[in-house]
């Protein structure tokens, strides 16, 4: 019998997260992101590590879900599950009804969106403008929690400003009303991105509510990764920005942080396999959208994939005049073949 190890290893950072009756594979999230996730890049990203892929925001007033982008938004069809569905809003009522109209889409999980801080949003007094009327707040929770029988989750900002933080109480509010999980990034709606994201607001929040906390903002790496989940005692972290033209950053960080794991295999670090990512998520944009609206959709993914190529600004600007998704698709994919990513 061999005697037990002097240095045992690190428990792995990479767990299972429960919301509600839902237990996902990990704690790696992907947020939601207006534009960015739609169906094709949820798949991807869930492919490739993402315990959760959260889908793009879509307005509580179902008066205008008629819209061919709405339309697109709530197309759950044989998506992996658990399928997260976001709403934003300002009214209890309206939030309601469209949690309710979410769930008989297919949808097993409700985000609700108070964290959002475009002015468009903002000035309807709904995303992280909610912020500054909590009792607004208690009654939008009150009312989607009530509405359906699936978890429902929340996402805020640390505060509408630094000098109203106030992303403990909103946690409260958040527990009191039934809310299965709690997501926090770690910025204030009047900080830009350009700010960087701080953490002990959300560790403030960790040691004040008993919720499944995830915690979001400037995660990148795996290194990111780790500080946050130590910084923060989060029991999840949630990826943004960083996962656009690098979809693959899921499983490099459970690779990176689950000892359990194997290391990614020497040839998808190829050029070749790279490529086929590319391909891959071309093919379904086009599939989804159809060929006009798809290429259109492909050229800032294929820009966010090319982001570090040494002739970048020129690559986009050649292929931001292609048309066709067959000529779209031999640029890019060639572009990437002849791209060294070691």
């Amino acid at each position: 019998m061999n005697p037990p190890s002097e240095h045992p290893a690190a428990p792995s950072l990479i767990r299972p997260l429960q919301i509600g009756p839902y237990r996902l594979a990990n704690n790696l999230l992907l947020a939601p992101m207006a534009g960015i996730t739609d169906r094709p890049f949820r798949t991807l990203c869930r492919r490739l590590g993402a315990g959760l892929a959260v889908a793009e925001m879509v307005a509580a007033n179902t008066a205008l879900w008629g819209s061919r982008k709405s339309l697109r938004r709530l197309d759950y069809q044989d998506e992996l599950g658990p399928i997260s569905a976001q709403i934003v809003g300002a009214d209890p009522a309206e939030m309601a009804a469209a949690a309710r109209l979410n769930v008989e889409r297919g949808a097993h999980i409700i985000d609700i969106n108070m964290g959002c801080p475009a002015k468009k949003v903002c000035k309807v007094a709904a995303g992280s403008a909610l912020l500054r009327d909590e009792q607004r707040v208690a009654r939008i929770l009150e009312a989607v929690v009530a509405a359906v029988a699936v978890p429902v989750t929340l996402k805020i900002r640390t505060g509408w400003s630094p000098e109203a933080r106030n992303a403990v109480r909103i946690a409260q509010l958040a527990r009191e009303s039934g809310i299965a999980a709690l997501t926090v990034h770690g910025r204030t709606r009047a900080c830009t991105y350009g700010t960087p994201a701080e953490y002990d607001t959300i560790r403030a929040v960790r040691e004040a509510v008993a919720l499944p906390l995830i915690a979001n903002g400037d995660i990148a790496s795996a290194a990111d990764a780790q500080r946050v989940l130590h910084t923060t005692g989060a029991a999840a972290i949630m990826i943004g920005r960083a996962a656009q033209g690098r979809p693959w950053l899921f499983r490099d960080i459970l690779a990176a942080l689950d000892p359990t794991q194997a290391a990614p295999p020497e040839h998808e670090r190829s050029r070749a396999w790279m490529a086929e990512i590319v391909r891959e998520h071309l093919e379904a944009l086009y599939a989804f959208y159809g060929e006009y609206a798809g290429v259109r959709m492909a050229r800032k993914h294929i820009a966010w994939y090319c982001r570090d190529l040494p002739d970048a600004a020129r690559f986009r600007a050649r292929i931001n005049q292609v048309e066709t998704a067959s000529e779209q698709l031999q640029l890019a994919v060639g572009v990437f073949e002849e791209r060294d990513f070691s």
